[in-house]
């Protein structure tokens, strides 16, 4: 497979300006596609303020700021994706609008481009089929913030082939990641693991065993976790877990991985976590 200079990201939210920043800075050109300017401006304004504090980290040399920015191109034209050799999805976890995306990537990309989404619990290979090229999808799941967070489970669809596998495998370590094989199957490993535990923590306050802080300080000390699991999914998006959980769920058949219903309350009410400025936590916007 040629060598890939040219990538398009397909979503502008914190993931999707995260991984155009990760590409842009490893020396590639990328196309950053949004259905709104708005969204656009909005990711090249933090891409611009995360660059700028790694410069001041001493992590990119200040010259460097401008020439990353540059090898941005923003667009709410999805036709412009055409000119990438490879395009990460990086929508909301929601299957019918990935699908849509999948769909519309695979009219319109090269028969030789490669098709990956960022999805974290999603089938690739239920994604695969809804394209005229299943062995050229592939899973390239970051992890948030992606400028700064070491792991990417790069996920196997049933039908990837091994070229496209050892390709993404390679562009990740490019940009300085540390890739991780994990077959498909719903939430992967990561979450997998990690949002049964969210739901545990968050049904413990729900049934008045403990607090948010109480659960979190007991995972903190008692686990050396670098944060608790509350904390956490205030930093993930309730509205995410509550997402992930339910792909769980349905894929699994599992009663176990149900939402704790104070989970979705809390979405229902717009606490979200950071991102709405309430959640567990509070927090200034």
């Amino acid at each position: 497979m040629a060598a890939i200079e040219t990538v398009g990201v397909v979503g502008a939210g914190t993931m999707g300006s995260g991984i155009a920043h990760v590409f842009a800075r490893a020396g590639f050109r990328v196309l950053l596609c949004d259905v709104e300017q708005r969204f656009l401006d909005r990711a090249q304004g933090q891409i611009r303020i995360n660059l700028g504090r790694e410069a001041a980290k001493g992590k990119l040399p200040e010259a460097e700021v401008e020439p990353v920015l540059a090898r941005i191109t923003a667009t709410v034209d999805r036709a412009a994706l055409g000119a990438a050799a490879l395009v990460v999805e990086a929508a909301p976890e929601r299957f019918e609008l990935k699908s849509e995306i999948f769909r519309a990537l695979d009219a319109l990309m090269p028969e030789n481009a490669i098709l990956a989404s960022n999805t974290s619990s999603i089938s690739i290979t239920r994604l695969a089929a809804l394209t005229h090229r299943p062995a050229q999808v592939i899973g390239m799941h970051f992890f948030n913030p992606v400028p700064v967070m070491a792991l990417v489970e790069v996920v196997r669809g049933m039908a990837t082939s091994e070229a496209t596998f050892a390709t993404v495998h390679a562009m990740a370590v490019r940009l300085g990641k540390t890739p991780v094989e994990v077959n498909d199957a719903p939430g992967f490993v990561s979450n997998r693991v990690l949002m049964p535990l969210i739901n545990e923590a968050a049904f413990a306050v729900m049934e008045g065993v403990a607090t948010a802080e109480a659960v979190d300080q007991v995972f903190k000390m008692g686990m050396a976790h670098p944060m608790g699991p509350l904390t956490l999914a205030d930093f993930i998006g309730l509205d995410v877990c509550v997402d992930i959980l339910r792909v769980l769920q349905e894929g699994f058949g599992d009663l176990k991985y149900r939402p704790c219903p104070l989970l979705v309350r809390m979405v229902d009410a717009g606490w979200l976590g950071r991102k709405s400025g309430r959640g567990f936590y509070s927090y200034e916007r």
